[in-house]
């Protein structure tokens, strides 16, 4: 007779009204060691400004090239003032951009921001997708002493998708912006923020932005695509012009990239890649049908011109590692779109939740090490490659044995299904 027990019962509710009330702040009692909540309340912040001068690509035709006042909204978390008490909602749209969702996380809308100054961190989402799309990791880096600034990328969100030209232009150069008007905050959040010391997080379309951004120009290929940025525009992202080499930013310290697209269709080759000069950290599913995990490892293996290292999902496909768990919303079908929008976010073989927290945990090692120069993350990247090879041997006090190799800051048994690789500079 199988039963269920009042403690089973329990977890069971519990899960169910997590996803009713679709948090985004979950962590799972097996997360490794660094997605744990830190010590800093969070507060949030919604923000609005413009880029002067930018190309209307909507409206570019064979006679004319206008140029418009570029939108761009933005959502920032941030280290907040001790005692301010945790919990807001996000009023967002799912993947069809027409159906409301409530998010729940545990920022304070407005709340005062802490004291001291904190390294900025920008996340750019995927075509489509929006400022929330990554808000499970907005929040926990805020909480760990980040200011961290979501951007809703014009003609690339849910409620506004239109030609993908835009993005392939623009995606690069809204990163930079976002920096920019971070920088130039004269307010209490503006106090706060070291944009001076800056990483980015890029997912699918938001990892091309970031590599481009962090030194890898495009081909000319991939500027010629007619499918692509109309009139050659895409020049002003390609390797070896004086464009593309004004957009690279000393404040950049650090990238990553998860599930990152281009190489597959052939944006970028070995001399492109080459000029990535930031130190990066690609994640990945390895069975991306989008990106394409193939193209994503000559991604990690061509760019020898920075230190990197490749995270893999074994199994998972392109919603490795990025989206929040799906809203409760997005499990029927939409009238606006020909798939279930649940497909949107989850994958068929991992937990949503699991992946972030295991997202959370790397980029959270990887930012400490680059952004706050913290040595002791470099062990959380010091790892053997698979997993499931790793050895736990500890003494009784709790000291490793020569021969332990288990994945640091994972528990015992929670490693499973990943394989972390690192190559240097030149190799």
């Amino acid at each position: 007779m199988n039963t269920l027990t009042t403690a089973t019962l329990a977890l069971a509710l519990g899960a169910g009204s997590v996803m009713a009330e679709n948090r985004i702040d979950t962590i799972r009692p097996d997360a490794p060691e660094r997605a744990a909540i830190g010590d800093f309340p969070v507060g949030v912040q919604e923000r609005s400004f413009t880029m002067p001068d930018r190309v209307d690509i909507l409206n570019v035709t064979e006679d004319a090239t206008p140029t418009y006042e570029r939108p761009l909204t933005v959502e920032i978390w941030y280290p907040a003032a001790p005692g301010t008490e945790p919990g807001t909602t996000y009023e967002t749209v799912i993947r069809d951009g027409q159906t409301p969702t409530t998010l729940h996380g545990r920022a304070a809308r407005d709340a005062a921001p802490a004291t001291g100054t904190f390294p900025l961190v920008v996340i750019s989402h995927g075509y489509p997708g929006n400022r929330f799309l990554m808000s499970h990791l907005g929040e926990n880096l805020a909480s760990k002493g980040y200011v961290t600034v979501s951007v809703d990328h014009t003609d690339s969100t849910y409620s506004d998708q239109a030609a993908f030209g835009s993005t392939l232009l623009n995606r690069p150069w809204d990163q930079r912006a976002v920096i920019d008007f971070m920088a130039g905050l004269d307010d209490p959040i503006g106090d706060i923020t070291d944009a001076t010391t800056t990483g980015v997080i890029g997912y699918s379309m938001g990892g091309y932005g970031a590599l481009i951004f962090g030194g890898a120009g495009v081909t000319q290929q991939a500027v010629d695509y007619t499918w692509g940025t109309p009139k050659g525009l895409l020049a002003a992202n390609m390797a070896g012009t004086d464009s593309h080499e004004s957009l690279i930013d000393e404040r950049v310290k650090a990238i990553i990239a998860i599930g990152p697209w281009g190489k597959n269709r052939a944006f970028w080759d070995e001399t492109g890649l080459a000029g990535l000069r930031k130190p990066t950290l690609i994640m990945a599913g390895s069975v991306d049908d989008v990106s394409s995990y193939p193209a994503m490892r000559q991604i990690f293996e061509q760019a020898t011109g920075t230190d990197r290292h490749l995270l893999t999902f074994i199994g998972a496909n392109h919603n490795a590692a990025a989206p929040i768990p799906a809203p409760a919303e997005s499990y029927q079908p939409s009238p606006h779109l020909d798939f279930i929008p649940f497909s949107h976010y989850a994958d068929a073989v991992w937990d949503t939740a699991r992946m972030n927290n295991i997202t959370q945990h790397f980029a959270t090692a990887f930012m400490d090490l680059h952004l706050r120069n913290d040595t002791e993350a470099a062990q959380f990247l010091d790892l053997v490659e698979y997993a499931e090879d790793g050895v736990h041997a500890l003494n009784d006090d709790g000291s490793p044995k020569p021969e332990h190799s288990h994945w640091a800051g994972f528990a015992p048994r929670t490693a499973a299904g990943l394989r972390f690789e690192t190559r240097a500079k030149g190799e």
